[in-house]
């Protein structure tokens, strides 16, 4: 009885101290406001960011919601074309000054006044109006498969500071000469060229999707095979013909080296193709291969652009080219046709008159007798013709080579006199016609800077 009263005391007991804590509890929450309130003032505890962002989306649910549109989504008006600009005029003096004399001295008048010279009127400025673009004149199409696109982008940049000249990108993606029944090249320009737009000069280049068979009838090619390069071969002759037809330049563009050696050597024969093919037509067939390779002469990512800075010219999957590739690749084709378009340009007449032949007498040009009035003064005869200037003879491209080491007379002592046989133009002769005439570069020699063929270490 006593152990078990005992343990009733024990267990009254606790619930009294429970009871006693949780009184405890109620009264200091009572006082001191609840959690809500100790926490915006405890800046170590989290509640009162809660409150205060709780607070900020009531505001926000409050306010008015405005919609913030993307500045770069934003249009802005355009200035009109050919606008006047407003220049003010400059602030004339219009107070009367006295005429000075040559000693600086007041002229006086009649009256004994000094004379007072008359302001000049002043003219308005006029607006100034900016001068309007040239319009194109000369147009170029560019034809071809993915890289003849890359090649059109490089000519619009090549050509930027000529208006005069518009860039047609003509192009079609994955397209070529062999697969005729999916885009046929022919038919295209025949189009092109029968069409109402002018068309002064075309480029083609093409040939990176033609590793493929070529059907004939019922018959499928292998690429590369004799019967499939002569199919191929007179297809390009084809197109080649049809702008020598319509009297239209046409430049035929190789193809480039590429990554993949088995590629490469079938481009190989495809740009023997081109050559061959182009020319009998009347085109002209520009070799880009050396270009684009390394010192090995294989194929390479990087090499010097237009400027002769190292820089990136094929992508990663070695067949297409980047920015700066594309501005190599068109300035192969810049030349040619910057060629083309001064010779199509309307030439200026001479200044200068031809002189007459030595055999045609010089007589002067009859003169009419102008009638006079009786009673009026006598007129002056006209002065005679001026002599016709003498025309300026042309200027060779080079002068006569003089070499500094070589001895004034012939070796026996007597003067060098013209031999009644030609002589074979000397080494210094020919390295002159080929650099300064045809524009070619000088033959590399054994142990020279431009010989690559030095045998490595």
């Amino acid at each position: 009885m006593l152990s078990r009263s005992g343990s009733t005391e024990s267990k009254q007991a606790g619930l009294l101290g429970t009871a006693l804590k949780l009184a405890l509890v109620a009264g200091f929450l009572f006082l001191t406001g609840g959690p809500a309130v100790i926490a915006q003032f405890d800046d170590t505890s989290n509640a009162r960011f809660w409150l205060q962002e709780r607070e900020r989306m009531q505001r926000q649910k409050a306010a008015p919601v405005v919609v913030q549109r993307p500045t770069h989504l934003i249009r802005r008006a355009a200035p009109r074309k050919g606008f006047a600009v407003e220049v003010p005029a400059p602030a004339v003096d219009q107070t009367p000054q006295p005429v000075l004399d040559a000693n600086g001295q007041a002229v006086i008048g009649p009256d004994g006044q000094p004379v007072m010279a008359t302001p000049a009127p002043v003219v308005a400025a006029q607006p100034v109006v900016p001068s309007k673009p040239a319009e194109p004149t000369f147009f170029v199409a560019v034809l071809g498969d993915n890289i003849g696109q890359l090649l059109a982008q490089g000519l619009q940049e090549s050509f930027a500071d000529k208006p005069e000249i518009s860039i047609l990108r003509r192009a079609r993606e994955n397209t070529g000469l062999v697969r005729d029944d999916y885009f046929d090249w022919l038919k295209a320009s025949r189009d092109l060229l029968n069409g109402q737009q002018k068309i002064s000069a075309a480029v083609m280049m093409i040939g990176s999707n033609d590793r493929q068979a070529l059907r004939e009838n019922n018959a499928s090619l292998e690429p590369r095979s004799p019967r499939w390069k002569q199919i191929y071969a007179s297809r390009v002759e084809a197109i080649s013909a049809l702008f020598k037809e319509k009297n239209v330049p046409l430049i035929w563009v190789g193809m480039p080296v590429m990554k993949n050696d088995r590629l490469s050597a079938d481009l190989v024969d495809f740009n023997e193709i081109y050559r061959e093919s182009a020319e009998n037509a009347g085109a002209k067939y520009i070799d880009v291969w050396d270009a684009f390779v390394d010192d090995r002469g294989q194929f390479s990512l990087y090499g010097p652009d237009v400027n002769g800075q190292t820089a990136k010219l094929r992508t990663g999957d070695g067949v297409h080219f980047t920015k700066q590739g594309a501005r190599k690749l068109a300035h192969f084709v810049e030349i040619d046709l910057r060629r083309i378009y001064d010779d199509a340009a309307p030439q200026a007449a001479p200044a200068i008159a031809a002189l007459p032949s030595a055999n045609q007498p010089q007589t002067a040009p009859p003169v009419t007798p102008t009638p006079v009035s009786p009673g009026a003064a006598p007129l002056q005869t006209a002065a005679p013709a001026a002599a016709p200037v003498p025309a300026i003879p042309v200027r060779p491209a080079a002068g006569p080579v003089l070499q500094l080491t070589a001895p004034a007379t012939s070796p026996g002592g007597v003067l060098a006199t013209r031999s009644k046989t030609p002589a074979a133009p000397s080494e210094s002769q020919r390295l002159v016609e080929r650099v300064l005439v045809q524009g070619a570069p000088p033959e590399p020699r054994p142990g020279r800077a431009d010989d690559f063929n030095w045998p490595r270490l």
